[in-house]
């Protein structure tokens, strides 16, 4: 995987979560934003992919943001946000295996017309009989 780290920015905030009264004084949310349209290390193909895969996480602007507040310390944080982006960016760039259609098998078609011709004799069994 290529090293993307020199196309972050990082933006700190207050966050709420773990650590006490420590959370109101120290900056430990930690905000990812990755401009992909502007990236030099992905190619035109994989940019699109990137944006049509993840496009419900990326801004109008072309910003892919995420963020993380779950940890007590900043540099926690970051290391969460980083590794939450590479998994996101794996699973965008992953190429869907093609689908093979396949053929039902005689044998299984055999089989349902042979059920479907004995639930026709129960229910033709059922008639009524007109003398």
């Amino acid at each position: 995987m290529k090293d993307f780290t020199k196309e972050f920015q990082f933006k700190t905030s207050r966050s709420g979560g773990p650590g006490g009264q420590n959370v109101n004084k120290t900056e430990t949310k930690v905000e990812l934003i990755f401009d992909v349209h502007n990236s030099a290390l992905l190619s035109g193909e994989e940019k699109q992919q990137v944006v049509t895969k993840l496009a419900s996480r990326i801004s109008d602007m072309g910003l892919l943001q995420l963020s993380s507040s779950s940890e007590r310390t900043q540099l926690g944080n970051k290391q969460k946000v980083i590794k939450k982006f590479y998994t996101l960016l794996e699973k965008a760039l992953r190429k869907e295996k093609k689908r093979i259609p396949t053929k039902i098998s005689k044998a299984q078609k055999e089989a349902r017309l042979k059920k479907k011709k004995q639930r026709t004799e129960i229910k033709q069994g059922r008639r009524r009989v007109d003398f």
